[in-house]
């Protein structure tokens, strides 16, 4: 599909890679892995023909259609999310422009028997067949599904898209590329504005595609679960493996292992040639195998060790002072931007020393309570920052914050104070802007290397309480790896916003979850966490337990239903006081009729649970048929049926508390 030979690219003295040769096939679903700064972004815009390269060839068929997403976009601010969604069906569009005109021509003409009017039937009929096998009848109901997919409400593809972030923005430009169905989608960090869930369909989606596909990412477990091959770009080469990522880590070890025990081997055999040679050189009788020990060196092929590229980042948290033992408390917090509440009745305590998360779809409001903890908006409620707490705060726009006038040097000189002015440089190396790299202006950097510059300023000073937002977004797996020990090493406290399920594997044990205006607990690690929502996803609910209290996010099974409603809503016995003994008469027939409606309303919600747990087991048994792999209306239908079931349990747990309070007064 596409063939890269010998390609060549140079920046200034030293080459970016050189002959780099590759194919992208059909159904291809490759990984461009290196470390930030070794051009994988630069090879996706070579790709899609945005940049030349300095030497080589680049062959694109013809009729081959690319979908790009960069790193960094421009949107219009005159349209809403569904315009701007449905432009990538402009060419549907006007194919409907030119069958209107060609309609209403054979509505107004008479001559029925010219030739003119005939040929205008069979071109009608050729270009309306066209119409209806590009699925142009079904377009709006993919876009809705390909939206509500990445995240987005029915009530948002109405609204301009300049009312949106940026990182919604990258999914309304993400929408077009898919719903394009380009032959190769390039994909440059899809997941960095993405919450786990929209990760996750993504997964799905990709995998379900028939384009070929060309990703940058630093999320390890997306990678890994979309990519069948691996392409590295490391120290100037690219080097293939056909297979996914993490069986590409197991054999680059084993094939620089190969290569050392080759190189050895062969260099013990030229030293025992040398070594022949110099001790037989002028014995006649030894003569003959000298001069064949000469040639049989002279022939020698040097093997080649594919280098390693040992730079990293060096990252430690410097000591900090300690902190009360609850950096952050929360009571009955609540957050309003006009009529729509963000969140309420969050109460939260956070430890000394403890590492959290703080997870959920965007808009949910987890960069909004942060801001609350910061003291950066209002809210109402009560949040209590603990004795001598030093906040150091990484926003999610950190590093597009930075000045692209200044220097690499110049960023930090002028936020360095004191004796601290005087490490910039030892600063800079340990995080691999050493030498002339410090000299670089901020406008030329990758994404990777302004969030190691904006990671620096986080340095400067102590802090006992770190707030990351979205802290991984641009890092490249081995900075990340740093990054995260550092975390662990760190002494204070951390609560980390992010989206990179590995990221937080082994790194916190607590995970705070923001949905539906609420904020739940879970203790444990992400993948704890991830697991139970797994398992109402798949459901899988055979594991039952003894009760089912109100807040968890697994779904009850019918048993635990009856059994929650029996224990909470049975009838007082001969122990307790009857209702009717502390109420009078019409007090007491009012709460019969609120305790029947109450009962009706649970029984209602359980049936609706039982129908909707019904459906998704077969719908699970066709997706587990491969014929049924790639239909994408079973896949949509899944998707809402478990929204709709996720929505009617949280209203079940809703309707038990009122039963339960009925009961009880």
């Amino acid at each position: 599909m596409i063939s890269v030979e010998g390609l060549k690219v140079e920046f200034g003295v030293k080459p970016l890679f050189v002959d780099a040769s590759f194919v992208v096939n059909d159904r291809d679903r490759i990984a461009l892995v290196g470390k930030n700064g070794a051009g994988k972004s630069t090879m996706l815009k070579i790709l899609c023909g945005q940049q030349k390269a300095t030497a080589g060839t680049v062959s694109i068929p013809n009729d081959c259609r690319i979908g790009y997403l960069p790193q960094v976009m421009v949107l219009q601010d005159d349209t809403t999310v569904r315009e701007e969604a449905q432009k990538a069906f402009s060419d549907i569009t006007r194919m409907r422009e030119r069958l209107d005109q060609m309609n209403q021509q054979l509505a107004e003409r008479t001559d029925y028997e010219s030739e003119s009017y005939l040929a205008l039937i069979e071109k009608y009929t050729t270009e309306h067949e066209r119409y209806m096998m590009m699925g142009a009848e079904n377009y709006e109901a993919e876009i809705e599904r390909t939206l509500m997919g990445l995240g987005f409400l029915r009530t948002d593809f109405d609204r301009p898209t300049s009312e949106f972030s940026g990182g919604w923005r990258m999914r309304i430009e993400l929408a077009k590329i898919l719903l394009q169905k380009p032959d190769v989608l390039l994909l440059d960090e899809p997941t960095n504005h993405l919450d786990i869930e929209s990760i996750q369909w993504l997964e799905q989606f990709l995998a379900q595609s028939s384009s070929a596909v060309v990703l940058v990412s630093h999320d390890r477990a997306f990678i890994n679960n979309v990519s069948n091959r691996t392409l590295e770009i490391s120290c100037g080469r690219v080097i293939d493996y056909k297979v996914k990522y993490n069986e590409y880590v197991v054999l680059r070890k084993e094939r620089r292992e190969q290569q050392l025990r080759a190189y050895e081997n062969q260099q013990k055999e030229v030293a025992d040639m040398k070594a022949f040679i110099e001790r037989f050189r002028y014995q006649a009788t030894k003569a003959v195998q000298v001069q064949q020990k000469i040639k049989q060196l002279e022939k020698v092929v040097p093997i080649e060790i594919d280098e390693v590229d040992n730079s990293a980042m060096h990252l430690k948290f410097p000591p900090c002072l300690r902190s009360g033992d609850y950096p952050v408390i929360c009571d009955e917090v609540r957050k309003d931007y006009g009529s729509h509440t963000v969140f309420d009745h969050v109460s939260l305590t956070i430890k000394r020393g403890e590492k959290v998360a703080f997870v959920g779809k965007n808009g949910e409001g987890k960069s909004t309570l942060v801001k609350c903890i910061m003291g950066e908006i209002p809210f109402t409620g009560e949040l209590k920052i603990g004795y001598n707490i030093q906040i150091g705060y990484f926003a999610q726009n950190q590093a597009q914050l930075l000045d692209e006038s200044l220097t690499v040097f110049q960023t930090i000189d002028n936020v360095a104070k004191g004796e601290i002015r005087l490490r910039i440089n030892d600063i800079l190396g340990a995080f691999m802007f050493g030498g002339e790299e410090s000299d670089k202006k901020v406008k030329v950097l990758s994404g990777g290397e302004r969030s190691r510059l904006a990671m620096i300023r986080l340095l400067l000073e102590p802090v006992n309480l770190l707030i990351l937002d979205e802290p991984t977004n641009h890092l490249d797996m081995p900075s990340k790896d740093v990054l995260k020990e550092a975390i662990k090493a760190f002494d204070g406290t951390a609560i980390i916003v992010s989206h990179d399920r590995e990221f937080l594997d082994g790194l916190v044990t607590k995970v705070y979850e923001f949905g539906g205006g609420r904020v739940r607990e879970h203790l444990g690690g992400i993948y704890d966490f991830l697991r139970r929502k797994q398992i109402s996803e798949l459901n899988e609910l055979g594991k039952e337990t003894n009760s089912f209290p109100v807040g968890n996010n697994q779904f009850p099974t019918e048993k635990q239903r009856v059994s929650y409603r029996e224990t909470d809503s049975r009838e007082p016995d001969d122990s307790q006081p009857a209702i009717s003994k502390a109420l009078s008469y019409a007090e007491h027939k009012e709460q019969q009729k609120r305790l029947k409606r109450a009962e009706k309303a649970v029984k209602e919600s359980e049936s609706k649970i039982e129908k909707m747990e019904q459906r998704l087991k077969e719908l699970d048994e066709l997706l587990m048929n491969p014929e049924n792999a790639s239909d994408m209306e079973l896949v949509t239908e899944y998707t809402s049926i478990k929204k709709s079931l996720d929505d009617e349990v949280e209203r079940w747990e809703r309707l038990s508390e009122e039963l339960e309070s009925i009961t009880v007064n």
